[in-house]
């Protein structure tokens, strides 16, 4: 291995920060709360940039490690890998454009 990370290797360490009530009906909703927020965070960096017309690329990749730390603790608790998360919307989107149904909005098109 080159030093370089799966997503699944990111998802089985970070995990080991995890202090909330895991694998709960609790655990999913203080997961999905947490990635709300720091979605939000990230949203009003971006907001920011449109301000100041400045970009601080450190703080908006510290915001997207948070973003992704809750992401990868969806998936544990749904007991699932972010490798397999990953795949299966990479098969979703080739799906879509050999359709030509990349545009547009709505879950099943």
């Amino acid at each position: 291995m080159n030093g370089e990370r799966t997503l699944s290797d990111y998802q089985r360490e970070a995990m080991t920060t995890a202090i909330y009530k895991r694998q709960t009906a609790q655990g999913f909703l203080y997961t999905v709360l947490g990635l709300a927020g720091e979605a939000g965070e990230l949203a009003n960096k971006a907001k920011k940039i449109m301000r100041d017309n400045k970009i601080d690329k450190e703080a908006l990749v510290l915001e997207l490690g948070d973003v992704l730390w809750y992401v990868a603790a969806i998936a544990d608790e749904l007991r699932v890998n972010l490798n397999y998360v990953a795949n299966k919307n990479l098969e979703k989107l080739e799906n879509r454009a050999k359709r030509d149904k990349i545009k547009g909005s709505g879950d099943n098109r």
